[in-house]
C-alpha cells in the first residue's frame, strides 16, 4: 500500500527550517521537512497547511510546489511525497512532539543527518525548481540502489 505524503520547507533569506523527527516516529533523527500523511480526501496542500502548524505552530501562505518525489523499497513503491516551500509565514516555530526545529543556512545543511535523496532534489527546490523523481532504496531504507531525477 502506497502512503501519500507532504513535505514544506519555510525558507527565511538564506536559511532553510529542518526538524529533527523524535525517536520513535519515522525518519527518527533524521533532519527534514515538517510534513505528514494525507488523510483521505484531503488535498496535499490543505495537508501540507494542516501539518506545518501541527507541527511547528507556524501558519503558512502562499506555498510553492516543487513536485513529487516516489520512494521505492526495492522495486515496491510505498510512499508518494509532494514536496512544498514557502517563504510567507506567522508566528516562531517550536519543537513539539515531531521533534526539534532549527534553522540552517543554505550553504550548510546537515546531509549527513538527513535522507540520503535529499542531496540530490533539495538544491533544485532551493533554486525554485519543480522536479518529479523517483528514488529506489534498499530494504532497510539506507542506501538508494538507483535514482531518476526530471527537472520538469
Amino acid at each position: 500500500m502506497v502512503t501519500e505524503t507532504t513535505l514544506c520547507y519555510l525558507i527565511k533569506g538564506n536559511k532553510i527550517l529542518l526538524q529533527r523527527k523524535s525517536k520513535g516516529l519515522f525518519g527518527e533523527g533524521k533532519w527534514n521537512g515538517p510534513g505528514g500523511k494525507l488523510r483521505e480526501n484531503e488535498k496535499p496542500e490543505d495537508c501540507i497547511r494542516r501539518e506545518v502548524l501541527e507541527e511547528t505552530g507556524i501558519k503558512i501562505f502562499n506555498i510553492e510546489d516543487h513536485g513529487v518525489l516516489n520512494f521505492f523499497k526495492g522495486n515496491e513503491l510505498f510512499i508518494t511525497c509532494h514536496v512544498f516551500a514557502t517563504n510567507e509565514f506567522e508566528g516562531e516555530p517550536m519543537q513539539g512532539r515531531e521533534g526539534v526545529v532549527n534553522w540552517f543556512n543554505f550553504n550548510d545543511l546537515p546531509f549527513n543527518e538527513m535522507w540520503p535523496d535529499d542531496k540530490f532534489w533539495m538544491p533544485l527546490m532551493l533554486q525554485g525548481k519543480k522536479f518529479e523523481g523517483n528514488f529506489y532504496f534498499d530494504n532497510y531504507l539506507k542506501e538508494i540502489l538507483y535514482y531518476k531525477l526530471d527537472v520538469v
